[in-house]
């Protein structure tokens, strides 16, 4: 009788995964031990401000995607593949990601920490409260509410209009039932009634704040400039306003550093910062993409979902912000994605068919252009999954060799940074190029203008429509002075448009903006389209109802 085995999930790699001590991963990376603030055996926090300044820096690989499925396309784990791939063929490499949230996690999608032998360790505190960041976001976030509560209940000094506060509560959970909330009831001891909401912590200003944010006194500045709702006269209010910047860079001191950690083959990598990128930018931490470009030669990141949300926010909000670019893009496309855009229903995407496959191409080919309008030559990698057979892979393969365009098979699930390195030398010959990057829009254009440009260009969309209230906010932003910002669209991540079921690539379609919220500390306006929801809600069967921990502390169930 045959012995079929069965293959070790991600928990069961990580957990026979041989690590570093922190101190040498740090010694690998010339982080020199004052600038090392470790958090037991396996992570650290880096003081940036201890570390050697360079005047040249290392170039930055972003690594985006296909539109996805549900599950995701494995774009973390290609990621955590390539820079171990680089490492292997001797460029001194780091690693830059986000940080995962307990909604995901504990929802559908997983954890945020790679997968297969192509993962960061130790996989389960950095998909379970890693090193208390977000918490200290949640707790920053809440207490800027507190205030705002506090002032109102001792007399409204600033004449807040209790009626047009736009500013949230937060919890790093997904829970659909506490969006929309009363507060203050109880009696005249428990405050003033009126309705409040709660946001996904990662949805918060001050997430993203964190991840914009250049240095401490940038930071409290930002903190500062929060917009939490306006007075009875219709003016914006600020935290500044409530001398509540102070209090909330306090909060957030330890949170601001970023997370040293390494990859299953030893590849240094910084994990900080964690927004959405169908409601906020989507990108880690500027912090750590500097400090990983000061470490290393080559710096590989992320940005979350397809080109046209993680990628685009990326271009237009991060690097300028960060003022650097990206030297070399990889597209990550799966077999699974492009059947599923060629109509094939979720539930059969493991049965071969390659003709779905053919037909789910123009998906990507959207991608290809996007990426290409930005000036940048995409590498594209076939992230292979097991159930995926050689014609499919060939279709894809085969196509992107007829349109020009370099395309390799990724195993790095299955084989790590081995399975990697026909992309991590694909990647350097783009390096190697001219670099090209130009953003879509400037600044100054108007508001509409540029949300515009993003829908015709990024999108392929023929038009943008602009609710009454949507146009109401409009004229209030332009008003204060806010419409030099960019553009942050959340929008559904499974469509070019704002309705989730249209994938593959639909033609002559509107997008509609039903809603404009400044975000003036992170420094860009929020365009809400289709039914995009700032707190998430869990589907009919979460991920926590798979997870356990036995009495010796050992966790089932996590992925």
């Amino acid at each position: 009788m045959t012995n079929i085995q069965t293959p070790l999930t991600d928990l069961e790699i990580a957990r026979k995964a041989d690590m570093r001590p922190i101190q040498e991963v740090a010694a690998a990376a010339d982080i020199p031990a004052e600038a090392l603030e470790p958090y037991g055996k396996y992570k650290a926090k880096i003081n940036v401000s201890k570390l050697p300044q360079k005047t040249q820096t290392g170039k930055v690989v972003l690594v985006t995607a296909i539109s996805p499925t549900p599950a995701g396309e494995g774009k973390s784990t290609v990621t955590v593949g390539l820079a171990d791939a680089l490492s292997r063929l001797k460029k001194k490499t780091m690693v830059a990601l986000r940080e995962p949230s307990l909604g995901p996690v504990m929802g559908m999608k997983g954890g945020a920490t790679g997968g297969g032998y192509s993962q960061v360790l130790p996989m389960e505190e950095i998909n379970l409260h890693f090193n208390g960041d977000i918490h200290a976001i949640t707790a920053a976030n809440n207490t800027l509410s507190a205030l705002i509560d506090n002032h109102i209940h001792h007399g409204n000094l600033l004449q807040i209009d209790p009626r047009r506060i736009t500013w949230k509560r937060v919890l790093d959970l997904n829970d659909r039932a506490l969006r929309h909330i009363t507060v203050g009831l109880g009696g005249p001891a428990h405050g003033v009634p009126r309705e409040d909401g709660f946001d996904i912590t990662v949805a918060s200003e001050i997430m993203a704040i964190l991840c914009l944010a250049t240095s401490l006194s940038d930071l409290k500045e930002r903190l500062g400039r929060i917009v939490i709702g306006y007075t009875y006269d219709k003016k914006p209010v600020t935290a500044h306003d409530l001398e509540a910047e102070g209090a909330l860079a306090v909060l957030l001191k330890e949170a601001f550093k970023p997370n040293l950690v390494q990859t299953i083959e030893g590849t240094p990598a910084l994990i900080h910062g964690g927004p959405f990128a169908n409601i906020a930018h989507g990108c880690n931490s500027i912090m750590a993409t500097n400090t990983a470009r000061q470490l290393a030669d080559i710096v590989v990141t992320e940005a979350g979902f397809g080109a046209d949300l993680g990628a685009e926010k990326f271009m237009h909000i991060k690097a300028r912000q960060g003022k650097f670019s990206p030297d070399a893009v990889v597209i990550v496309a799966t077999v699974r994605a492009l059947k599923m855009h060629g109509g094939v229903p979720k539930q059969q995407l493991k049965a071969e068919n390659a003709e779905a496959v053919r037909a789910g191409l123009p998906n990507l080919e959207k991608h290809i252009d996007t990426i290409r309008r930005f000036g940048l030559e995409p590498v594209i990698a076939v992230n292979r999954f097991t159930s995926d057979t050689p014609e499919e892979i060939n279709e894809i393969l085969n196509w992107c060799r007829l349109h020009q365009t370099e395309a390799v098979v990724a195993d790095v699930w299955e084989k790590g940074g081995q399975g990697g390195l026909e992309l991590a030398e694909a990647v350097c010959r783009q390096l190697n190029q001219p670099n090209h990057f130009a953003p879509l829009y400037s600044p100054g254009e108007k508001v509409a203008d540029k949300v515009q440009t993003i829908v015709k260009e990024v999108y392929g969309g023929e038009d943008v429509h602009f609710t009454d209230k949507a146009q109401k906010q409009l004229a209030a932003i332009e008003q204060n002075g806010w419409d030099t910002l960019p553009i942050c669209m959340a929008k559904t991540q499974y469509s070019f448009t704002d309705e989730p079921g249209r994938i593959g690539r639909p033609q002559e379609f509107t997008i509609t903006v039903r809603e404009i919220i400044p975000k003036i500390g992170a420094g860009f306006l929020v365009c809400l389209t289709g039914e995009m929801m700032t707190m998430p809600g869990l589907p009919k069967q979460p991920a926590a109802m798979n997870m356990d921990l036995d009495d010796s502390g050992h966790i089932s169930g996590l992925m």
